[in-house]
């Protein structure tokens, strides 16, 4: 007879090193049947290395996992799904070239007897499941030509199609609006209320408040608490999670704008499927404010960043920076400009993942004399100027001839704004800079923005989140389907008006 009682999972004395490096010191996890578990703790702290370790893709250096009472050996993702554990990492881990059906089938195709892929069938399965939570997606689309958001919900329907009573959601909630984040609320309360076990990783303190049962937290890879979220604040939450007191609302002084930096008129720029995303978009940006951009995902945001970074082109209008035209100019040549920029995707557009900590954070500049002569690097040079980034902006861990790829996303994400902000830019364009940050961190990442405000910097911030965009922009943009909608001060902004606008409304 089953133990009603018998936790779904038990991880006991788990322990993880990378050589001197302790990333998980000793920890325990318990999670119950129905329950959702949250896992908190700043940047680096242990938490995606413990549930990586749970999906097989880490080996622990000592200490045990049990499976409703039983002790499992997890040696790789194989047997983590066997076991009926899914996960869906904070970066994707999707085929690009494939298609939505493709890649949530893979490794699990259904076949006929002749071996011959049952592709309609499968199709026919996608839809069924994204229908009964919510999770509409187009079963042809390749994940190259759809949004950050799109992606997403492939990853949860990955997952949920593998049948998983264990879904371990890495971040789940970083790229959604907040109309799918009450729809994702939904389907965990449709899954715990099957007895299935949600692990919910999130630096995002008021979902977690919304989503979980009990919360972990994690300090530097040691456990600090495990409490019933009921019975805390989100303050002493944020408080426990980073060891010392955070300010959620940044105190900031009133904006002194003064001319404008960023001139954009009637920009036209088309997706990849050739269709105008962005329509006769016209906006000023000035020196001494931050101009928030609002909207939905997938309103053109992307597209209008991409052209006024080189990364795009733009099939008609203009824009200048200082009065300077810079439409269809490179990426260098718009950086040789003093345009600084913070992008969307880390990884693809932010990062060379195999290079060093310290290679990144030459990218733009290593020909420059600090850094080079006649071809060769200053090593000396670079490792100071590395160094000196690593502490001002508390990147962990601190080794500067790590690589990128092992540092964890809001590490990563350190070492660009660190990078971008260092080289006195006139403009910073800013593309969902707190994304997979923990509260100490997004802190640190807006006072940074008002440094350069305040400066005299102007200051372009592009975010989903609707709540950031209100407490640190001076006036916001809202863009619906490639147009600005309209322009409000971020002091008189109400969320219901935004909202509002978000979905096409007129002022």
């Amino acid at each position: 007879m089953e133990n009603k009682k018998m936790p779904a999972l038990e991880m006991r004395n788990i322990t993880k090193k990378f050589g001197d490096f302790v990333a998980n010191d000793n920890l325990n996890l318990i999670v119950q049947k129905g329950e959702v578990h949250a896992l908190l703790g700043e940047n680096g702290a242990g938490k995606t290395t413990l549930m990586n370790i749970l999906y097989g893709l880490y080996t622990p250096t000592s200490g045990d996992i049990f499976l409703n009472g039983v002790r499992t050996n997890i040696l790789n993702p194989k047997i983590a799904i066997e076991n009926k554990i899914g996960m869906v990492h904070q970066h994707f881990m999707l085929v690009k070239n494939f298609t939505v059906t493709e890649n949530i089938i893979l490794g699990k195709e259904k076949k006929n007897k002749l071996g011959k892929l049952l592709l309609r069938k499968s199709k026919k399965d996608i839809v069924a499941l994204s229908k009964k939570y919510g999770l509409l997606v187009n079963p042809d689309d390749k994940i190259e030509d759809i949004t950050v958001g799109m992606q997403q919900r492939v990853e949860i329907l990955k997952a949920l199609y593998r049948g998983a009573d264990i879904l371990i959601l890495d971040e789940p909630t970083a790229v959604l609006t907040p109309q799918e984040i009450k729809e994702l609320g939904i389907i965990v309360k449709n899954l715990t209320a099957e007895k299935k076990s949600i692990i919910f990783i999130s630096h995002k303190l008021k979902e977690i408040t919304q989503f979980a049962d009990r919360c972990t937290i994690i300090r530097r890879g040691k456990l600090i608490d495990t409490l019933n979220v009921t019975d805390v604040t989100e303050h002493e939450l944020a408080s426990k999670m980073v060891g010392r007191e955070v300010n959620f609302k940044i105190e900031k002084k009133k904006a002194n704008p003064q001319k404008p930096i960023l001139k954009i008129e009637n920009l036209v720029v088309k997706n990849n499927m050739g269709l105008v995303a962005v329509n006769k978009l016209s906006l000023e940006v000035k020196a001494g404010e931050i101009l928030g951009i609002a909207g939905i995902d997938g309103n053109g945001q992307s597209e209008f960043v991409e052209a006024i970074t080189g990364l795009r082109k733009a099939e008609s209008g203009k824009f200048s920076i200082s009065e300077v035209d810079l439409t269809n100019k490179t990426p260098r040549e718009i950086f040789l400009n003093k345009v600084a920029h913070i992008p969307e995707d880390r990884q693809k557009f932010g990062l060379v993942m195999d290079f060093s900590v310290k290679e990144n954070f030459i990218l733009q500049t290593h020909s420059y004399a600090e850094f080079s002569d006649k071809g060769f690097l200053k090593n000396k040079n670079v490792e100071d100027f590395a160094n000196k980034l690593v502490a001002k902006f508390d990147v962990r861990p601190t080794n500067i001839n790590k690589k990128a790829r092992d540092l964890s996303g809001g590490n990563q994400q350190k070492v660009i704004i660190a990078r971008e902000v260092t080289h006195d830019p006139q403009l910073l364009i800013a593309v969902q800079p707190t994304r997979g940050l923990d509260v100490g961190a997004i802190e640190f990442v807006h006072k940074s923005l008002i440094k350069q405000r305040d400066e005299g910097k102007a200051v372009l911030l592009v975010s989903l989140e609707l709540d950031e965009v209100m407490n640190i922009a001076d006036r916001i943009a809202v863009i619906f389907e490639g147009e600005i909608v309209g322009i409000v001060d971020a002091k008189k902004a109400d969320i219901n008006q935004l909202g509002l606008m978000m979905s096409g409304g007129k002022l």
